[in-house]
């Protein structure tokens, strides 16, 4: 992982001389080079470059520094699509289907994939290297160049892979390169999202046990903390799993995806039209050159005739192979989508499961308050009924302490039969009190 962490960081600027010479220097594949940077025109289109690490189809990586125009051009993407990977602003997860590439925004991986490379934001985040390695290695284990097949010998090998699988032979999946590319970044983010959800169980569980046992204003803090994460981690996991599932429901956008078969549509219909062409200028040089005759020669309609059929012909054969492909193609992508939208439902089924913990610990706590309240109120009730018990001791002290003499005053029992007789008349009200209670059943006894 070091080794590929010092491999893909960005190369250290050149001199402006050395960034002429490989600038200019004239490209052996015909394609516009990357490695150089020309510095004049970059002040004068006034953008900055940005580092992408760039797989092709083989998995040989490389960083490249490429500016936004560029990478608009060689994508074929609008501006807005490429803004949804720049990591200075926070996008939902997003898979676009365009015409020649697909935009991935899962997580951390932020790329853009087409038929012949993956192009990924050049990042030092341990997910992106993981990314670019199992993308690599699953590459040129089996041999990506070689990956897509033609119908017939798709439906052969499928056949054979069917067979070796029966008897327990590991065999490769045959897919295009946008699908293995996608494939990988499906299965980083939903790693990632599902080692998050697993990291937040093993905390939340043992944190809502001790609330259980103990309700403290630091463990209800800790509590609700977590409950924030874990809110915002299930609006992520839910949107992956809306977007997979808004891919599977819709059968163009998945076609669209298919650029591979696109790529291949294109080189058959040029050469298509090539080979029409050179079969008119054939025809019309042997129209030229030979000799008139009304037998051997074809009228001219009649040429124009056959020209069209053969036309026609390969259009309509066309049409049908590309029909063909649309609902192979469909048919890869949705088993591949549907795969994983099982694995990001398993996500966010665990949690739900633990949301529903949290609701159900937040219920028990708040009957456990409502008991304790119950209690205080039991408690208040049986002291306020004593209270007016007490008070009526001081109301016979009240009257028995006015400035009056009466007989009573003069007998030497009358002060312990005054006790007594309101002793027992409290008593008598203090029970009466509780048998209302009970029969009322406001509180058990």
């Amino acid at each position: 992982m070091a080794d590929l962490k010092e491999r893909l960081l960005p190369p250290k600027p050149a001199s402006a001389a050395n960034l002429r010479e490989v600038t200019f220097r004239p490209p052996v594949s015909g394609r516009q080079p990357f490695q150089g940077i020309d510095v004049l025109g970059l002040k004068k289109r006034g953008q900055g470059l940005r580092s992408w690490i760039r797989v092709d189809t083989s998995g040989n990586s490389q960083v490249i520094e490429v500016d936004k125009f560029t990478m608009m051009r060689r994508c074929d993407l609008p501006a807005r699509d490429l803004r949804l990977l720049d990591p200075l602003f926070v996008y939902p997860s997003t898979i676009l289907g365009r015409e020649k590439a697909i935009v991935v925004n899962l997580e951390q991986i932020r790329c853009i994939i087409t038929a012949d490379e993956v192009l990924l934001l050049n990042s030092l985040d341990s997910y992106v290297l993981q990314y670019v390695v199992e993308l690599q290695r699953r590459l040129q284990a089996a041999g990506a160049g070689d990956v897509w097949q033609p119908e017939g010998e798709l439906s052969r090998r499928r056949g054979s892979r069917n067979l070796e699988n029966m008897f327990g032979t590991p065999s490769p999946d045959y897919l295009p390169f946008e699908f293995r590319a996608l494939e990988v970044a499906l299965e980083a983010a939903c790693t990632f999202l599902d080692s998050q959800a697993a990291e937040l169980e093993i905390e939340a569980y043992p944190l809502l046990d001790e609330l259980t046992s103990k309700i403290s204003t630091l463990n209800l803090e800790r509590v609700r903390r977590l409950k924030s994460r874990l809110v915002a981690l299930t609006r992520r996991v839910q949107k992956v799993r809306d977007e997979i599932e808004q891919l599977m429901d819709d059968d163009g956008d998945m076609a669209e995806m298919y650029l591979t078969e696109k790529k291949r549509r294109m080189e058959l219909s040029c050469y298509g039209d090539q080979s029409l062409l050179g079969y008119r200028s054939t025809d019309g040089a042997l129209s030229v050159s030979a000799p008139v005759s009304p037998v051997s020669s074809p009228p001219e309609s009649r040429r124009l005739e056959k020209s069209l059929s053969i036309a026609r012909s390969r259009h309509e054969s066309m049409r049908s192979s590309e029909s063909g492909a649309e609902t192979q193609s469909i048919e890869e992508l949705e088993m591949l989508l549907e795969a994983y939208f099982v694995v990001i439902d398993s996500t966010l089924n665990k949690l739900t499961s633990l949301k529903e913990y949290i609701d159900d610990t937040e219920d028990f706590i708040n009957i456990q308050l409502d008991n304790v309240r119950n209690q205080l109120i039991q408690f208040e009730l049986l002291l306020t009924t004593a209270t007016f018990v007490v008070a009526i001791f001081g109301v016979v002290a009240g009257i028995f302490g006015m400035n009056f003499e009466i007989p009573m005053f003069n007998q030497p029992d009358a002060f312990k039969w005054v006790l007594i007789i309101t002793g027992v008349t409290g008593a008598v009200i203090f029970f009466a009190f509780l048998w209302f209670f009970k029969y009322r059943r406001l509180m058990p006894l």
